[in-house]
């Protein structure tokens, strides 16, 4: 009875891990400083998808994620699918701006602005963004709001401890597909910083 019982939870553990596991390529970045949860990162210049979408946090982010999914999955000028990455990026669109958001997605490597297809939706920019350095916070859980809230104050303190000065307003970055539970689930708040 009791090997049959630690038998079905490691199986369900198994199961849990394998169900939330993806291999998704993420973008690279050379790590400056770690402090517990907290990190100064360098990122090179990326090339991005982003689609710009009015609403609250959450529902932009659906509705800019199923944006940048259908260009991924074919609706480009090619139809050609091109690999999901992660995170998805959440940032507001503009200077103090909560009613619209830019929602992102990083291409793969080796991607370039001529080898990427047109994507059929014209509300999708295809950029490049330059080289930056990053404070970063890691936490798990749903990133509701208040959380993200209460993540970008420490990671704000943080900075501000050691001397380093934002230069942007805080995104948010999401790992996991929508179906990871939600203590599995990788989160970042992400505030560009100056060198």
């Amino acid at each position: 009875m009791i090997m049959r019982s630690l038998v079905a939870a490691l199986v369900v553990c198994l199961a849990l891990s394998g169900a939330t596991a993806m291999a998704v390529e993420e973008p690279p970045f050379r790590l400056v400083s770690r402090d517990g949860d907290f990190e100064v990162r360098d990122y090179p210049a990326l090339v991005v998808a982003e689609a710009e979408v009015p609403g609250d946090r959450d529902a932009a982010a659906s509705a800019g994620f199923r944006r940048l999914a259908g260009y991924i999955f074919g609706g480009n000028a090619r139809r050609r699918s091109i690999a999901m990455t992660a995170p998805v990026i959440q940032a507001p669109a503009g200077a103090g701006s909560a009613a619209r958001w830019t929602i992102r997605f990083t291409m793969p490597a080796g991607s370039t602005l001529e080898t990427l297809p047109r994507p059929d939706d014209p509300d999708i920019r295809l950029t490049v963004r330059e080289p930056a350095r990053y404070a970063v916070v890691r936490f798990s859980g749903l990133a509701y709001p208040q959380d993200v809230a209460r993540q970008t104050e420490r990671l704000e303190a943080f900075a501000r401890a050691r001397g380093l000065r934002a230069e942007g307003a805080p995104s948010l970055a999401r790992y996991d597909p929508p179906w990871t539970l939600w203590f599995l689930r990788r989160n970042e708040v992400m505030i560009p910083i100056g060198r």
